[in-house]
């Protein structure tokens, strides 16, 4: 962003306008969303959203960037503290399952898809700041539980990689392709318990 935005954000309707923007890029996509709408959703004149970013691309990317700060506050070291590898384990899955299942995340990533050519590097930075976070979370807390003799695993990173995968199995694809827009419990927790129970039989000490 250029000076004047970065001066311009602190006003107090900067959030105001992120806000309604996100709501409309979430249900338009770039490409759809009007800067008219948005300055309806967000209650605000268009003369004031121009005061803060001076074009729709410069707004979308903000809404990015916003997106990609609340994933990374929400990861909690998984490592903190002396709880074994099952209920750790099962806390990994819950929490990606919040951020695939229950957030805006994976509506974000459709519109990376549709406008990869447009922002190249914008579903690259989402990525390294949720996704990325989250497997380098759990390969820490790996690390130490291999230390404690808890579990046996050479490659930590291929392991973390591996529970995560197996944690979107049966539910991320029929989320991501609408053929189920939720889950229950017992249906998210099914799949998390055969991925901690495969995870062991593989890993475990």
């Amino acid at each position: 962003m250029n000076h004047q935005t970065g001066i311009l954000r602190r006003g107090r309707k900067f959030d105001q306008v992120l806000e309604g923007a996100r709501e409309v890029f979430l249900s338009d996509g770039f490409e759809g969303a009007g800067v008219d709408k948005i300055a309806k959703v967000a209650g605000v004149s268009k003369a004031t959203l121009y005061s803060y970013f001076p074009d729709k691309r410069e707004l979308f990317m903000e809404v990015v960037r916003a997106a990609c700060v609340e994933q990374a506050d929400s990861m909690v070291s998984l490592a903190a503290g002396c709880r074994g590898p099952r209920e750790v384990l099962r806390i990994a899955g819950e929490r990606l399952h919040a951020v695939l299942l229950g957030g805006y995340s994976l509506r974000l990533f459709r519109i990376f898809v549709a406008e990869a050519d447009r922002f190249p590097e914008l579903g690259a930075m989402f990525y390294r700041n949720g996704p990325l976070v989250m497997q380098e979370n759990l390969r820490d807390y790996l690390e130490l539980a291999v230390s404690r003799g808890e579990l046996r695993i050479a490659d930590v990173d291929l392991a973390a990689a591996q529970f995560l995968e197996m944690c979107k199995a049966d539910v991320f694809l029929r989320f991501l392709f609408k053929i189920d827009e939720s889950f229950t419990e017992a249906e998210l927790a099914r799949v998390i318990d055969g991925a901690i129970e495969t995870f062991m039989a593989r890993y475990g000490s």
